[in-house]
């Protein structure tokens, strides 16, 4: 029989593991971030200090919601006493797109995996970080370029084809009236080609719109949410109002865009899934915060919710995600479904005061409605 060999030492076998394991945890690209089960941190690698600024001597014992940004920040021990009193996951075990916060302030996108285990009867979480600042900005350039492109065929709709379209409506009116002082048959068949050229020119004037939605100005996303409420009126018959007590001047175009997106989905699922006869489209600045909801008096969501989520659902998260912003979609116990975006703004927006206005995300329960001071009505009404 050969001989095995020495036997390992014990303890020295036990040395190199724990070498190999603080070299991985030395070097790994990665950042990593371990807490315990009062939130507070243990451990932090050299990359999680270059991503967040901060020195691990400058953090441990500090608890983790210093590296994140509101509303986490404050919710982030409610969510961690929630798991360890019922087991239910948001972020543990399942890893999630969120943003963390430098210690300059400054906000960045990072994809978050959360795991637990145990060491010497003590509960442990690690976080494995990612900084998706790259990515987030190749999907913010893909995006852009499909809003350009969407909005130069917009405005070739409204300038090249409504044109034409109106042109040879008019022609068919002179030749409709000629037609019908010659006292001839054909005058009603013409008549009929008008009018439908006429539905034609209001139907591409439409699409040309929803290619183009929000023109350029700090008033441009108001303009286009009371248009948006108008037009939902008027070719759903569905009674849809905005409200927005005050200005709330908005310069970042692209920003706009996807708050726009977000309450044109919402509004489409509260039609065509919640089957709604009223929508409320509300928008405030509240300090340094914009605030948009869409509520509805649909069905509401499922109590249960399906663990594949639909495309919609997916788009907003997507588009809230790109503009750093916190989306809440939450049933009504009255009945009805409300997306709330929240979004952190301090350069882009100046309100003039914080008004009382109930459409905040994640709404406060208990909150009486404000009086609308701005109110939709259907279009040639």
């Amino acid at each position: 029989m050969p001989d095995p060999g020495p036997v390992a030492d014990p303890l020295t076998a036990l040395r190199e593991s724990e070498a190999r394991l603080r070299a991985v945890f030395a070097t790994a690209v990665e950042g990593i971030i371990t807490i315990d089960a009062r939130g507070c941190i243990d451990s932090m690698n050299p990359a999680a200090e270059r991503m967040f600024g901060w020195t691990s001597d400058a953090l441990i014992g500090r608890n983790v919601s210093v590296l994140m940004p509101e509303p986490f920040r404050a919710q982030h021990d409610g969510y961690l006493a929630n798991y360890l009193t019922t087991g239910q996951r948001r972020i543990i075990g399942i890893g999630r797109e969120v943003f963390g916060k430098r210690r300059d302030g400054s906000l960045f996108p990072i994809d978050l995996s959360v795991g637990e285990f145990e060491v010497g009867g003590r509960r442990l979480f690690t976080g494995i970080i990612r900084d998706i600042t790259e990515r987030h900005r190749l999907q913010a350039e893909v995006l852009r370029i499909t809003e350009l492109a969407q909005q130069r065929i917009g405005q070739d709709l409204h300038d090249d084809l409504c044109q034409q379209l109106a042109g040879i409506e008019f022609l068919s009116q002179t030749l409709a009236r000629r037609l019908h002082d010659a006292r001839r048959p054909e005058a009603a068949a013409v008549e009929e080609i008008a009018a439908l050229i006429r539905s034609a020119v209001e139907h591409t004037r439409d699409l040309s719109h929803g290619m183009s939605p929000i023109q350029s100005g700090p008033d441009g996303l108001q303009s286009a949410l009371e248009e948006l409420a108008i037009r939902t009126t008027h070719h759903f018959k569905v009674e849809t109002e905005f409200r927005c007590p005050n200005p709330v001047p908005l310069a970042d175009l692209a920003i706009a865009t996807h708050l726009y997106r977000v309450a044109q989905e919402a509004v489409s699922n509260a039609i065509k899934h919640g089957k709604a006869q009223r929508i409320e489209i509300g928008l405030v600045a509240v300090g340094e915060r914009i605030h948009l909801a869409i509520r509805d008096n649909g069905r509401g969501l499922p109590r249960i919710l399906p663990r594949k989520r639909g495309m919609g659902l997916r788009i907003m998260q997507y588009r809230a995600g790109m503009i750093g912003a916190t989306l809440v979609v939450q049933r009504e116990p009255t009945g009805g479904t409300t997306v709330g975006c929240s979004l952190h703004l301090p350069s882009a927006i100046q309100p003039l005061h914080t008004p009382d206005f109930p459409h905040e995300a994640p709404k406060p329960k208990g909150r009486k409605t404000a009086r609308p001071t701005r109110k939709t009505r259907p279009a040639g009404g």
